[in-house]
């Protein structure tokens, strides 16, 4: 049985992304980006919606350029080596190999995924992690606070959910990003 991770940067004031839908102050440091790659060895699926899929195909592109640095040739092919479910009722095309598009999401089809699954699967951005977290199947949620304070976007976690959590792991990055991991109970 695989575990279901929501794993996403945030701000200090818990936002995903900006008024603008802008991620340039969430940038990775290489020791983060490291970290992330080893959690992305694990996953064997990911499931996005359309906006999060649309940011995160570019890795079977950067994959394949020609001066693509270690650290960044190591999370591309950690990537690539899992199958994505996007959830759109809008896109008809994934655009990458080993991605499917699914028109809703189905709390119990995703219980059956993770069920039968032999790897870890990850959920991908605030607006479909909320469906999961709500359902209750997210078995473990990674925070990487990032320190801006951006007042205002998209919110990290959904409002009026309540989840009681028990820290794993606690770790600061030298950029100042502070990773939480909790187990959720």
């Amino acid at each position: 049985m695989g575990r279901l991770i929501y794993a996403i940067n945030c701000s200090l004031d818990g936002y995903a992304n900006d008024a603008r839908g802008e991620l340039d102050w969430s940038e990775p440091d290489e020791e983060l980006h490291d970290y992330f790659a080893d959690l992305e060895r694990t996953v064997g699926t990911h499931l996005y919606g359309r906006r999060m899929h649309e940011t995160m195909a570019v890795w079977e592109d950067i994959r394949t350029t020609p001066d693509i640095t270690p650290m960044l040739q190591r999370f591309a092919e950690a990537w690539c080596d899992a199958d994505t479910i996007v959830y759109s009722r809008t896109l008809d095309d994934p655009g990458v190999p080993r991605a499917r598009i699914v028109r809703e999401f189905d709390a119990a089809e995703v219980a059956r995924l993770k069920e039968e699954a032999d790897r870890d699967l990850d959920i991908g951005g605030p607006t479909l992690a909320a469906h999961a977290l709500r359902a209750g199947l997210v078995d473990e949620v990674q925070l990487a606070v990032v320190p801006a304070i951006i007042g205002g976007g998209t919110p990290a976690l959904p409002a009026g959910l309540r989840l009681d959590l028990e820290l794993l792991e606690h770790r600061a990055f030298p950029r100042g990003t502070v990773l939480l991991r909790y187990r959720v109970r």
